[in-house]
């Protein structure tokens, strides 16, 4: 596992937009942010944040992001290659990115209420459902939290 640099930033574009298209697909909505973000916007969005990767034969093949506010680390886009799932990638990415961030007081996250792999990850991480967001009839965001304990 590695800090992005910003030469892989297309490459992580691609990853990201392929990974949540099958969220799109779950919620019926293709204007989810994650799938029309353009390379201008990840760019802006990598000034601020931390994005760590793991590759496999120099690919990209999973990534996660994170930032800091208010003592609060706010996590962001967890994403892994389809052909890669279920290995343990992403709870390595989570732990990656919690200790990097190891001084605030709370880690937070969001993900659909659909999207119950995910829940159950986060769930199994030690995170805990704190509010639910309704965006629209198909869509309500289900936020998570975790109190550092290190």
């Amino acid at each position: 596992m590695s800090i992005v640099v910003e030469t892989d930033l297309e490459q992580l574009l691609e990853l990201q937009t392929s990974c949540y298209l099958e969220e799109a697909i779950l919620y019926n909505d293709f204007t989810i942010p994650p799938v029309t973000q353009t390379l201008a916007s990840i760019k802006l969005d990598f000034r601020k944040e931390v994005f760590l990767k793991i590759e496999f034969d120099r690919n990209i093949i999973g990534s996660v992001r994170g930032y800091v506010e208010s003592n609060t680390c706010k996590i962001g886009r967890l994403l892994v290659h389809k052909d890669f799932r279920n290995q343990g990638l992403g709870k390595a990415l989570m732990n990656g990115i919690e200790s990097h961030f190891n001084s605030p007081n709370r880690f937070e996250l969001f993900t659909g209420f659909k999207s119950t792999k995910n829940i159950l990850l986060y769930k199994k991480l030690g995170y805990s459902e704190y509010k639910k967001q309704y965006i629209h009839e198909e869509l309500s965001l289900v936020f998570l939290e975790k109190i550092n304990t290190q």
